[in-house]
């Protein structure tokens, strides 16, 4: 089946301010330029001022990017808001529902609920050093090709790999998946 090309679209719906600030506060914790900071997670510094002004909705990859280089798990940068019933973030073809944050000593482990329409594939930046993702499929087929070794899963078969390393995700086939997806974030 032929993949679907997807744009990039906001990660969130609404204002995305107090996101901002977070990542603000992060980078200056860490003693961070911003220019740095948008450097070491490759995106662009105006990209990077507007999402810290509270003026750019960014992407989901964004993201992603931005808070493995400050080495936090990306529910530090969404704070409550996405833990409210019903609250999507986008990515260019994955639909994820933050569902539970877990801490644990060592370990913080983010729970989501997953959709990717078939035909879709989303490439994602690297996690910080460490990151593990656990995937359960509840229906579809699902390849994911971290460091250009594809594992496929299919309804009631899981699949994990060390996610510090871009990867892709795909619904192969011509039925969505749906999927549990959990990531482990060891404390830098």
């Amino acid at each position: 089946m032929e993949c679907h090309s997807q744009t990039p679209r906001p990660a969130l719906e609404g204002n995305t301010h107090d996101i901002g600030l977070r990542i603000r506060q992060l980078r200056e914790e860490r003693g961070m330029s911003l220019s740095e900071l948008a450097r070491r997670a490759g995106v662009g510094k105006a990209t990077l001022s507007g999402l810290e002004n509270g003026t750019r909705n960014p992407t989901l990859e964004t993201l992603w990017s931005v808070t493995a280089e400050l080495g936090v798990p990306l529910a530090v940068a969404l704070g409550t808001a996405p833990a409210v019933p019903g609250t999507v973030i986008r990515g260019t073809a994955v639909a994820a529902v933050l569902l539970e944050v877990f801490e644990e000593r060592e370990v913080t482990y983010e729970l989501y609920r997953l959709t990717i329409p078939a035909g879709a594939a989303q490439t994602s930046p690297a996690h910080h050093r460490g990151v593990t993702e656990h995937i359960t499929v509840f229906s579809g087929t699902l390849r994911v090709n971290p460091s250009n070794r594809p594992l496929t899963a299919g309804p009631g078969e899981h699949i994990s790999w060390v996610s510090d390393v871009p990867h892709s995700y795909e619904a192969i086939g011509d039925q969505d998946v749906h999927a549990g997806l959990l990531i482990r974030y060891p404390r830098r």
